[in-house]
């Protein structure tokens, strides 16, 4: 007899999906000049990025997408949208909230994610990756849309490196034991931690030209130079 698919409690997914849709909407509602967005336009970048997480997750697993089995998420997403477009003005003035809000959603997703994948049977390594995917993965859909740069592929603030800590923190102690609660807090709270971190003190990897002129550096610093 098959085993029961895991599901995620519908007031923990909402939650997700909705901090998710405010963050999009916030950050599609900051463009100005020509690449400034009409209502529509905010409120998709919100849907995207509050529903886009869930949505990879369940392709990569290979199971019916549950953001599209209920009229819930959708709703949510449109919901957070519109409030996050609305209240931008007081958003952008609690910049603490943001960072706040951009760590959880992180979080949220990546625990949810590496969760589900464990409990539909993968091994940890493909589970934490299955994570990551799901907490950056609204980020880049709205990044493609909205033809920018792809945030995570570019110097930044340990974005994906967040999700991958917290996701490998609830894939280690869930193995060790651990009750699923147990590891998905311990996660949200490590990638919530590590984000806020790397934003306060502007922590982030080595710069990929860095590492090269540090090559070059060591190698030339054998090379004997004639004296004056």
């Amino acid at each position: 007899m098959d085993e029961p698919i895991f599901v995620i409690p519908l007031w923990a997914d909402l939650l997700a999906v909705g901090l998710g849709g405010i963050q999009g909407a916030l950050f599609a509602s900051g463009f100005r000049g020509e690449r400034r967005l009409d209502l529509l336009g905010v409120a998709i970048i919100g849907i995207v990025m509050g529903m886009g997480g869930g949505l990879i997750r369940d392709l990569l697993l290979n199971v019916p997408p549950v953001t599209l089995q209920s009229n819930w998420y959708l709703l949510t997403a449109t919901a957070a949208a519109l409030v996050g477009m609305l209240l931008a003005g007081v958003f952008r003035r609690l910049n603490a909230l943001i960072v706040g809000l951009d760590a959880v959603v992180i979080g949220l997703f990546g625990a949810f994610g590496t969760t589900k994948a464990l409990a539909l049977g993968l091994p940890p390594v493909p589970a934490v990756f299955v994570g990551v995917c799901a907490a950056v993965g609204g980020g880049i859909l709205r990044d493609i849309i909205m033809g920018l740069p792809v945030a995570i592929m570019h110097v930044g603030s340990l974005y994906a490196v967040a999700a991958a800590a917290g996701c490998a923190t609830l894939a280690t102690t869930t193995e060790l034991g651990g009750a699923a609660g147990v590891a998905a807090i311990a996660g949200v709270a490590v990638t919530a931690v590590i984000r806020v971190l790397a934003v306060v003190f502007d922590i982030s990897l080595p710069e990929q030209r860095a590492l090269y002129r540090r090559k070059v550096a060591v190698e030339t610093s054998s090379i004997a130079l004639p004296k004056p």
